[in-house]
């Protein structure tokens, strides 16, 4: 499985994660299309963040870690939010949709 972004095909893995982050808003568009989700602003945020996160860490926080961080950002979040972003898991779902690659095992950071 692959995603095809402005005529050039992006590798997945078998779960459809990206091998290579990618940081354009066509991804996410791309992406979030085959998820079945239609983007709000709300979305670009958890998306922005799971991108610092990589960028900064190398890899994206696991849930508990997830709703913390980005709780410090925005007042309210709680886990009912984020799975109402990205019902299939905030931490996984969000991370694909956001063009980067799977996340680490259950332990995360």
């Amino acid at each position: 499985m692959g995603y095809s972004v402005n005529g050039a095909e992006l590798e997945t893995d078998k779960e459809g994660y990206l091998l290579e982050p990618d940081y354009s808003e066509e991804v996410v568009q791309v992406i979030a299309e085959a998820e079945g989700i239609k983007l709000t602003d709300a979305h670009w945020e958890v998306i922005n963040y799971l991108r610092d996160e990589y960028k900064e860490n190398g890899h994206t926080p696991n849930f508990r870690n997830m709703l913390k961080g980005f709780g410090e950002i925005r007042e309210g979040v709680d886990s009912k939010y984020l799975y109402d972003l990205f019902p299939l898991g905030p931490a996984k779902q969000a991370a694909k949709v956001a063009g980067l690659p799977q996340p680490l095992g259950k332990g995360g950071y």
